[in-house]
Parts: C-alpha cells; structure tokens; sequence
C-alpha cells in the first residue's frame, strides 16, 4: 500500500494505529546474522529513536538487518502499548508500508509478507530482518515508534552490492520513455539505477557517452574519458556532477517522462544461479539458442545476468555469444589482445542479423537445476550431412554429444 505522508498529530497517528489489521508473524523464524552499528539519536519528544547512520549493505538473495532502537528520556515509560512501523520512502512525500507490530500482533505487507520480522533483541529493539533481498527493496526506509501521544522515527538505506549497465533495446538508442526503460530494464533482470549507484560506477571506471534514464526520473551520463561530443573537455562551463578535467555524471535534470526518449542505466546483483558459455558442435543462428541452452536445462542468459556474471562472478570469455534479447556480447575481466581493448567490461558487438550472424550462446542456469547432459551436449542433425551453409532447418535439431 502506498500513501502520502499527511501531517497527521499524534492523536490522530495512535488512532490510525489502532485501526490497522494486525496478523501474528510465522512463529520461529530464521533470524539474521546480528551487525554492529554506530548510532544516530533524534531528540524530538520523550521517545528516542536510534538508526544506523550511512547504509547497511547486502545483495540480492540475502538477509540484513535494518538496524532501529528506541529509548525514553524519562525512565517511568515501560514498553507496552508501542507500535513500530517501518515504510519505505518511494518519493519524497510518499511512502510504502513494510511492515507493523503493536504488542503481539505483527504484519507485513506486500511482497514484505513471509520475509520481513522483527529482531527482537530485547526490549527498545525495532530492527527489521529481511531475508531473501530483492532488487526492489534498494531504497530508504524509516523506523517509527509511537507510545501515547509520543512518537519519533529515524532513517535506514539498504544499498545492495551489484553493477550498473547502459542498456537500449534492438530499435536503437534513444527510444525508451521513463515507463519503457523501467520495463527494458526489468527485462534483462534489472531495475532502473539510482543517481547514487550511477555516480558509484562512474567512480569504479564507467564510461558512457550516451544518456539514459535514473530511477528518479532524471537523465544523465558517466564520462570518465573527456571528449568533446560527451558533454566537451571539462572546465569551465562543462556540464553535471563532479565536472572537470577528470570528467564527470552529465545530468541533464528530471525529464518529461512520457514524451521524451532516452536509453536506460539498469541496475542488478548477485545472481542466484550460473551463467556459462556454450559452444554448440556448429555456431548457432538466434533462433536455435533457446534449444542450446535449453538441452543443457538452461535459458538463454539476459543481459543483466552476463552483466552480474562478469562483475561478482569473475566470468571471462573472449568469444562472443548470442544473450536473450538478441544482442551478441562476452565479458572480459583480464583484458588482452584481440579481445576488445585494454579495460575490463562487457564488450558487445550490437543487434546482428539473427538470420546470418552466428555465435554460441551465453545461457543461465537457476540454482538446483540439474544439468541432462554433464558430459558436454551440441547441436546437430543426427545421421549426418554436413553443416550446409546453415541452411538446415534448427527446428529439427537433435542434442548430439561433444
């Protein structure tokens, strides 16, 4: 549920409060791993919440606590009748309920139910565990404790470890709305990048000359090489953040997200499975990757999973291959001649035809899933006959071993 935050009294907060269903938590669930953390006190009222300062850090697939305690000023409170709420910030004025606790009664909300609980480590603790972290969890959440006619709240960023990545479609560069790139982005196994995670790959080396759209709704570009047709050479007058000789975040503001066209910066993590590279006994044309993968009980890799593969798995292949929405790319971690220039990254070599280009094929496969062939699998006509110019039919490929 996503509302906007009205300047509601204290009264009127404990009313709301007692008006909400509340369902008791799954009993005896796992908790995470306990984290220290500096503090941050507020000072309004004789509630005091505490929350972490900066971030708290996890990735996709993990369990983090979101830190939260509270304490009164005066020692006669006792700590019955406390509501703890946690929200999401998803604007500046609107938030998303996560999850709410009064006595015994807890529940979460969304895509938070069955992955969100309280710590309960004694009593002024309000510390949210959450287990199996999405890409959509990324963002701010506030803590908020009310007794009585008191109440204050504080602060925590969950910030998840993973890689940015340009992306646009196969019609070509600027032609994604706001709403497009959110979905192309969601696509590839993404979500679109903050102006704080791009401004961090900038920092660790990320190099675009070609704008795209931010979670936020603005647009902007890393340029980390100077060039004249990137925004020109620095100095005075040269456009976004941390400008300059050493280059810079182009911004060019918030955007009108429905009629204006730009690429995406996604966004993505840790990956629960495998991305490997196959190399069929022929070269695949795009229509037979599916099959590829497939007889190795796997899909054709996205974009993002090549992306995280490279960055967090160290994967390193000087060979192209097809990915799922028909671009053909390999990752490079140790660069090298002939293998696309002398800085790591995920070369691509664009859109090619699907009918002539041919490469292998980048597949993933999901945790647990077992492999049919472990012996090593391509793709041929049983009985025979040659390759032909590729002009057999793939519909009739059989699995033929290595």
């Amino acid at each position: 549920m996503v509302c906007a935050r009205a300047a509601l009294g204290p009264r009127a907060l404990l009313a709301l409060a007692w008006g909400v269903l509340l369902f008791t938590a799954p009993a005896g669930a796992q908790r995470g791993r306990k984290k220290v953390v500096h503090v941050l006190e507020g000072e309004s009222g004789s509630v005091v919440v505490q929350t972490a300062p900066g971030q708290v850090v996890s990735h996709r697939g993990g369990t983090i606590v979101l830190p939260c305690r509270y304490h009164y000023e005066a020692a006669a409170h006792g700590h019955d009748g406390v509501r703890l709420k946690w929200t999401k910030v998803v604007d500046p004025l609107a938030f998303t309920d996560v999850f709410v606790a009064l006595g015994p009664q807890h529940r979460a909300f969304g895509s938070y139910r069955g992955r969100a609980e309280l710590q309960g480590d004694g009593p002024g603790d309000a510390s949210l565990v959450l287990r199996n972290v999405t890409l959509q969890d990324y963002g701010r959440y506030e803590c908020e404790v009310t007794n009585e006619l008191e109440d204050d709240a504080g602060m925590v960023k969950l910030d998840l470890e993973g890689v940015v990545f340009p992306y646009h479609p196969r019609g070509g560069r600027y032609k994604l709305t706001f709403v497009e790139a959110q979905r192309a982005c969601a696509e590839q196994d993404g979500i679109l990048a903050s102006a704080e995670q791009l401004h961090a790959a900038w920092r660790d080396g990320l190099d675009w000359c070609n704008a795209g759209w931010l979670r936020d709704g603005s647009v902007q570009y890393p340029v980390n090489q100077p060039r004249e047709p990137c925004g020109g050479l620095g100095g005075a007058g040269s456009a976004g953040t941390s400008g300059g000789a050493n280059g810079g975040v182009r911004n060019y503001g918030y955007r009108h997200n429905a009629d204006e066209r730009y690429d995406a910066f996604c966004f993505t993590s840790n990956l629960p499975g495998r991305v490997f590279f196959l190399k069929p006994l022929r070269p695949v044309p795009f229509a037979g990757a599916a099959r590829a993968c497939a007889a190795r009980g796997a899909a054709v890799a996205k974009v993002g999973q090549l992306f995280a593969a490279w960055k967090l798995q160290l994967l390193d292949r000087c060979t192209a291959g097809w990915l799922a929405d028909g671009s053909a790319r390999y990752p490079i971690v140790n660069p090298r001649a002939r293998c696309g220039g002398r800085r790591p990254g995920v070369r691509s070599l664009g859109f090619p035809d699907a009918t002539r280009r041919l490469f292998g094929v980048y597949c993933y496969r999901t945790p647990g899933a077992p492999d049919p062939a472990p012996g090593g699998w391509g793709w041929g006509w049983a009985g025979g006959g040659g390759w032909a110019g590729g002009a057999r039919d793939p519909a009739a490929w059989t699995p033929l071993r290595v």
